[in-house]
């Protein structure tokens, strides 16, 4: 009997051994990237060349149904009540939470990503898609309560933050030197494929 038990356990440890260090090597692979922000270094015919602001290298398949959207500076005063927008926030000294960047949706774009998560820009940063829904302007800041569905956020602009918005582009305007956000997805034979750009324009580095 004690033989016989002996055989038994040896192949349910190796099976638990197999499973440990596949799981561990599944850990240790980085998180596959849903975005590259960076810039354009080169275009060849349907690929972009793009290095990451981390540095990395990146080959993106543009595919036929790839959207292009441009992102140009706009003042502070333009962002109104009513205003449907986008906000990059990290916590402030005093706990409230201030604006690294504003990006201002057009109509069209109303409602996307409405919300509040987490975001990978910075540390602890978050982004919020809501309607402004107050402005109170002081000597250094704007301060904007903003409303989605699930809740409501105060948020403080300075007047250092930058905002931006969207406006139409093409494809045209991704050239080398171009910055870029572009969404990604990985297909199954390891290449990346880009099906939305958003590309800084006149040089500018879209802040989101």
């Amino acid at each position: 009997m004690p033989t016989r038990r002996s055989t038994l356990i040896h192949p349910l440890v190796i099976i638990t051994a197999v499973a440990a260090s596949t799981c561990y090597a599944i850990a240790q692979q980085p998180p596959t990237p849903s975005r590259v922000r960076g810039t354009i270094e080169a275009v060849d015919g349907d690929v972009l060349a793009v290095k990451s602001r981390s540095g990395e290298d990146f080959k993106l398949h543009m595919g036929a149904d790839m959207r292009v959207v441009g992102i140009t500076s706009i003042s502070l005063a333009d962002i109104k009540v009513g205003s449907f927008i986008g906000a990059t926030t990290v916590p402030g000294p005093g706990g409230e939470a201030d604006a690294v960047e504003v990006h201002v949706f057009p109509e069209d774009m109303r409602g996307t990503g409405e919300g509040s998560r987490p975001f990978d820009l910075r540390p602890n940063s978050t982004m919020t898609n809501a309607t402004v829904a107050e402005s109170v302007v002081s000597n250094d800041a704007h301060t904007l309560t903003v409303k989605y569905k699930d809740g409501e956020k105060k948020v403080v602009v300075s007047r250092d933050t930058p905002v931006v918005t969207y406006v139409p582009a093409d494809k045209s305007e991704l050239k080398a030197g171009a910055k870029v956000i572009a969404f990604i997805k990985k297909q199954p034979d390891g290449s990346f494929e880009a099906n939305r750009v958003s590309v800084g324009l006149n040089g500018l580095t879209p802040p989101m």
